[in-house]
């Protein structure tokens, strides 16, 4: 599911870049934008898990 975004936190977004940056940096800047807001919905929503359940999962000690 996508979230609608505004313009104008289209334009903070990119106002942050620095001048010299590339297609490249704008992708991973709204990548990593798009990850932090559907982890905090997911947090919000009870959608998580506990570390020790993960660790386990992944045969990670604890």
């Amino acid at each position: 599911m996508s979230t609608i975004v505004s313009k104008e936190e289209a334009h903070k977004l990119i106002d942050q870049l620095p001048a010299n940056a590339t297609w490249d940096d704008l992708m991973h800047e709204i990548y990593v934008r798009e990850a932090i807001e559907k982890g905090l919905e997911d947090s919000k929503a009870g959608r998580t898990k506990g570390v020790a359940d993960i660790r386990k999962k992944y045969g990670l000690p604890e």
